[in-house]
């Protein structure tokens, strides 16, 4: 894996918009190898399993007993279920352009606490993932992480790609624009104003969004017929620490 380094005018894009796609950036046969895995664990079930029910977003089962309780949302832990996981997350086409985008000089860390899974949004029970910034659920010293997003098929407005809001990363809003679960509230004027800006992510197999941890984004329910997969891992610099005896300390970060 040996992809041309970022152009200026990436960083550029990155640094004013908080998100950048690189196309193409998984090898075909990395791509499919990984899909054979995450097809064989999620038929199986393969704990560790995040669940609709257990998040309760919009959309989800309600309950245990209700039709769809056992749909997966994510399989978690991506990075110790196999090789080819580890060997994509910590390649050097991720750590060359994380660095580049982090733009500090420091080494590259994977957190092994956030993300670190295969998204899995299946069709009929797939829930709605409202507009939020990953920082809400992280605690590190500085709120500046980047994940790192890659498209094992299509992603769609059909089967619930992302939406991002460009330039969000660098916002700071009062916390009445939040609801309890800080989401933002759809019902404020300056939030459905905000909302208004935001891109679709459309993503071809084999593409790779990168977005900092501060950009808000969401994403829709699946109205296709197949579950559509992602693999995510998420970033920090090595300067940047998980603050102790919280989530984000929980399991030691992987250095590229």
């Amino acid at each position: 894996m040996n992809a041309p380094a970022l152009s200026d005018l990436e960083n550029a894009a990155f640094e004013r918009d908080g998100y950048l796609v690189r196309r193409g950036l998984a090898p075909e046969a990395l791509r499919h190898q990984m899909q054979r895995i995450a097809g064989e664990h999620l038929e199986q079930l393969i704990a560790p399993i995040e669940y609709e029910i257990d998040v309760q977003y919009p959309g989800a089962p309600a309950n245990a007993d209700a039709p769809g309780a056992r749909t997966s949302r994510r399989l978690l832990q991506a990075y110790a279920r196999h090789e080819v996981f580890r060997s994509w997350a910590t390649s050097s086409d991720i750590g060359v352009t994380l660095k580049a985008l982090f733009g500090s000089g420091q080494d590259p860390m994977l957190s092994q606490c956030h993300h670190n899974c295969i998204m899995t949004k299946a069709p009929g029970y797939s829930s709605v993932t409202l507009w939020h910034q990953d920082n809400r659920y992280w605690s590190f010293d500085y709120e500046n992480l980047i994940s790192v997003w890659m498209a094992l098929g299509t992603e769609d407005r059909q089967n619930g790609c992302l939406r991002v809001i460009p330039g969000s990363h660098k916002l700071t809003l009062d916390s009445g624009r939040f609801d309890a679960a800080l989401f933002l509230r759809p019902d404020l004027p300056e939030n459905k104003a905000l909302i208004g800006q935001a891109e679709v992510v459309e993503l071809s197999p084999g593409d790779v969004l990168f977005f900092h941890s501060r950009l808000f984004h969401a994403a829709g329910r699946n109205l296709s017929d197949e579950t559509k997969l992602s693999v995510v891992f998420t970033y920090h610099e090595s300067g940047n620490h998980p603050i102790h005896d919280t989530r984000s300390a929980r399991f030691p970060s992987i250095r590229l």
